[in-house]
């Protein structure tokens, strides 16, 4: 078989010298003579690790001092109930907009602890667009403002930041981090579960404007407490340590490409040839709006749905791997994170070609 590429979209693929570092550092890291998963989260060397991944961080995507940046656990969905749990404070609602299945889940935790106002959902579309910053329905007295910017089993992407005023706005940024600039001074809070463009599963990076700390919920668990992760560098208990070494090694990655910019340009560049061979082809679809197609994770469906099983084996037998759709939505999909070269892109639109000739 000739190179594989993975298109999951999440665990995704990670950048094949970032897996080499780590297969050298797994059995001896940098000649101490301990595997990096060894070590003491409280020894010099893996503080070490921690520090210059906070940095490299930081420096690629210009968060100032303003912001706290925590290695959290728990995966993005813990965030769902320990963000109402620390933004709230003497709020006594919070506005969510609607765009998918993860901005469902999302609002059904959150009215655990509070009372949400869904300010805007295009469910009545099928979710095949974002709602216009004309449509949201803003509370000025709503605690916090969550939305999805990339919905990862849609395949939906919102093309602006939406304008909330003066409360804070939170995203679920688990697809689209690091993948091209943003305007960190936007948001109140970010996080975003590491298995897609950070690094390994177990990870949640969150980003929080220390202003807003401090308005925690008096239920609130210390372990879910910015404050707390804040106050003690993210090592309040042992922390998923193997996972922060690797996200550190992606952000080197990251930078060594030439950062957040060329990213988004690689990324622009990945998302145009396939969405273009799927819109010149009556054999493939996408069901979005093409103004708010993810640039991430691309579905597309065949004609005929009788040649999936046969689209995804003739997939998998080139090295075309994890191209089956989420069983909510079915057809395909395709996630093109900043680790999937132009080379994978290109191999896939090829076999989509040479499958359609033979089965059309």
């Amino acid at each position: 078989m000739s190179r594989a590429f993975n298109f999951c979209a999440g665990p995704a693929a990670l950048p094949e010298p970032v897996l080499a570092q780590a297969q050298a550092d797994l059995m001896d890291w940098q000649g101490k003579g301990l595997s990096v998963m060894e070590m003491s989260h409280r020894s010099d060397e893996f503080v070490s690790i921690a520090q210059r991944a906070e940095r490299t961080l930081r420096e690629l995507m210009g968060i100032s001092d303003d912001y706290a940046v925590l290695f959290m656990q728990g995966g993005a969905s813990t965030q769902f109930a320990t963000i109402p749990l620390n933004l709230l404070g003497g709020h006594d609602c919070a506005d969510y907009v609607n765009t998918g299945i993860w901005s469902k889940k999302a609002i059904a935790e959150a009215k655990r602890y509070t009372r949400v106002n869904v300010v805007a959902s295009t469910e009545a579309d099928n979710f095949t667009r974002c709602p216009d910053q004309s449509e949201l329905k803003l509370n000025p007295e709503a605690g916090y403002v969550h939305y999805t910017p990339n919905e990862t089993i849609g395949g939906l992407e919102y093309d602006y930041i939406p304008d909330v005023g003066d409360v804070p706005l939170v995203a679920d940024l688990s697809s689209t981090i690091l993948s091209r600039p943003q305007d960190i001074n936007r948001f109140g809070l970010i996080y975003a579960g590491a298995q897609k463009n950070i690094g390994p599963a177990g990870l949640t990076l969150v980003l929080v404007r220390r202003d807003l700390m401090g308005r925690t919920r008096p239920e609130l668990p210390t372990m879910m407490d910015y404050s707390v992760a804040d106050k003690h560098d993210s090592m309040y208990n042992t922390p998923p340590t193997f996972a922060w070494y690797l996200a550190g090694l992606v952000f080197d990655w990251v930078q060594q490409q030439g950062g957040v910019q060329a990213m988004g340009e690689l990324n622009r560049r990945k998302a145009e040839r396939l969405y273009g061979a799927i819109d010149s082809s009556d054999f493939y679809g996408n069901p979005i709006q093409p103004r708010f197609r993810s640039w991430m994770n691309v579905p597309f469906t065949l004609a005929d749905e009788r040649l999936n099983s046969a689209f995804l084996a003739g997939a998998e037998e080139r090295g075309l791997l994890s191209l089956q759709g989420h069983r909510s939505v079915g057809g395909m999909r395709a996630s093109i994170y900043n680790a999937m070269p132009e080379a994978g892109v290109e191999a896939l639109v090829a076999y989509m070609e040479t499958f359609e000739k033979e089965k059309a």
